[in-house]
């Protein structure tokens, strides 16, 4: 029997993240997207926008629950560049950061695996899946000349992962 596809033709998951809407449906796409591929879920985690230093992208701080995005940096993406590339950047530094919250400590495995996550969930020629492969900062050399913050304010974004949270929060 052949191993199924690596790249599908046609994907929900891809669907979704070209539909979705803001931050909790793209993070919806990623630990679906995990959850298929690797089958492995983290639930509850929130996420903060900070103005971090303008050569990080996001974090996650080991034993945390919330994944802070550099602000600053989505900003510059919504002034320079269309949606859909905005969303699969989002789902690309959102996918990271998930995967460090499961464990894949070592950032060259976990950019291996994100790769791997991205093309089998939403096929190999998906914005997002090219960008997993890539570096983001050739991809968007204009988040070089992004001015940095010192990340000492973090804002909660409200209503993230609400498929994981909505039975206990309201």
């Amino acid at each position: 029997m052949a191993a199924p596809p690596t790249t599908p033709a046609w994907s929900p998951l891809a669907h979704r993240l070209d539909e979705a809407r803001d931050y909790d449906d793209i993070f919806a796409v990623v630990r679906d997207s995990v959850r298929k591929v690797l089958g492995r879920e983290r639930v509850g985690l929130g996420l903060g926008l900070s103005d971090l230093p303008a050569q990080v992208g996001a974090y996650w701080q080991i034993t945390g629950n919330i994944i802070v995005l550099n602000e600053r940096l989505i900003q510059v993406l919504d002034a320079t560049e269309p949606l859909a590339q905005r969303r699969a950047y989002l789902f690309v530094v959102l996918l990271h950061e998930y995967l460090h919250s499961l464990g894949y400590l070592n950032e060259g495995q976990d950019r291996r695996v994100a790769a791997e996550v991205a093309e089998r969930a939403l096929g190999a020629e998906h914005p997002a899946a090219r960008m997993a492969r890539g570096d983001l900062w050739q991809i968007f050399p204009q988040l070089r000349d992004a001015s940095g913050g010192d990340g000492q304010r973090v804002r909660i974004v409200r209503g993230f992962d609400s498929a994981a949270t909505s039975q206990y929060i309201r």
